[in-house]
């Protein structure tokens, strides 16, 4: 600010001696007192200065802070499900992440989507799909408020959430494919809510509990009504120095077509494990989900899941990984394979470039999907 200072105070000097120059025969050197108008001067920047201050301090507050990550994909799938594949497709999407916390210890968070990444061939990265009748936009993707009660609970309340945000599931795994990314456990640690509460509580070396209750996302009958589909779930974890355990239980109403619930329920159990060997061997996540479908429109009785993925943290410059599993398999129906591999490489602090390659086996004599994709992320 000083050199504002000087910019602003030398025009006014030479605005002060150009009209004494002009009248030298009516003035005299007395008249003119140089200190005085420079204070007058200082005094009017300073006024201006603290303006200034005042609205940058009050723009944001202090705890608010924003970042900001965008995906840029290329991608190639071949399947005989899907017309027109074996094409190469590109697509992008955006996410801004607004966080304030007002005693410290709390926080809101505001996430904010766009994009077209939802198209076959690059719909694996589960990229951020915002394209309306060809009108690409900016979405609010959930509204969260996260805050603490006493020493060892904390809850939370939220929109367009996920039930278990406060859910500790036992897998380091990190593959980017959608297929795998849940660790074996796609219903049991509930997602997909729109409106969502829950609480955890840490007993301390490494012991954790947590509740997660949601409405179903498209549930036109309010939240936690008789007529809503609701989800509820619990969560207990142990988290070590090198290994984890958690055992997740969900009780999801089953709903029809149009979000309208049936009076049955669907229950699933997961179970999740992880190990992380010192050294340069990989870590290991195994996660297994078994379903009891109670729902009118269900054909069998029970449903499985099934993850192992393989992480290493350190492969040259990056980092690497491979996975196998299937979802949602019906009993005594084929188990279709997802087997994927990835590598992640830093380019530098706010750059990585993300290879993906897998293979989905296809029932009877259908041909296998196989993919390769390219995901590239800016984080700024």
């Amino acid at each position: 600010m000083k050199l504002f200072k000087s910019l602003l105070v030398a025009p006014a000097t030479l605005g002060l001696l150009a009209p004494m120059a002009a009248t030298a025969n009516e003035v005299t050197i007395n008249d003119f007192n140089p200190a005085e108008e420079l204070a007058i001067t200082n005094s009017r920047v300073d006024g201006l200065e603290a303006r200034l201050n005042n609205f940058e301090a009050g723009s944001f507050s202090e705890t608010t802070t924003a970042s900001f990550s965008t995906n840029m994909y290329v991608g190639y799938e071949d399947t005989a499900a899907t017309a027109g594949d074996d094409a190469v497709v590109t697509a992008y999407d955006i996410q801004i992440d607004l966080n304030t916390s007002f005693t410290g210890e709390d926080s809101l968070d505001i996430s904010l989507d766009g994009g077209n990444a939802g198209v076959s061939g690059i719909d694996e990265f589960d990229g951020n799909q915002t394209t309306v009748d060809d009108v690409e936009g900016l979405a609010v993707d959930g509204v969260a408020y996260t805050f603490p009660i006493g020493d060892s609970t904390t809850a939370f309340v939220g929109f367009d959430s996920d039930g278990s945000s406060l859910f500790t599931t036992a897998c380091v795994y990190g593959g980017p494919g959608d297929m795998l990314d849940d660790c074996g456990a796609p219903n049991a640690g509930i997602t997909g809510g729109e409106t969502a509460v829950g609480a955890s509580y840490d007993f301390g070396n490494g012991l954790t509990a947590a509740f997660g209750a949601q409405t179903e996302a498209g549930a036109v009958a309010g939240a936690f009504t008789e007529e809503s589909g609701d989800s509820f779930a619990l969560n207990g974890a142990y988290i070590a120095d090198n290994y984890g355990i958690s055992l997740t239980y969900a009780s999801i109403e089953a709903v029809n077509a149009a979000s309208v619930p049936t009076d049955e329920e669907n229950a699933y159990t997961a179970l999740n494990v992880y190990y992380t060997p010192d050294g340069s061997l990989p870590s290991i996540s195994v996660g297994y989900e078994i379903g009891d479908l109670g729902g009118a429109a269900a054909t069998e009785d029970e449903q499985a899941s099934f993850m192992i993925g393989l992480t290493w943290d350190e492969v040259g410059p990056g980092s690497a990984g491979v996975a196998l599993g299937h979802s949602n398999t019906n009993e005594n129906a084929d188990e279709l394979y997802q087997y994927e591999a990835y590598y992640e490489y830093p380019v530098n602090d706010s750059m990585t470039i993300t290879p993906l390659v897998y293979t989905l086996d296809a029932a009877g004599d259908v041909d296998d999907t196989t993919g390769m994709m390219v995901k590239t992320t800016f984080t700024f």
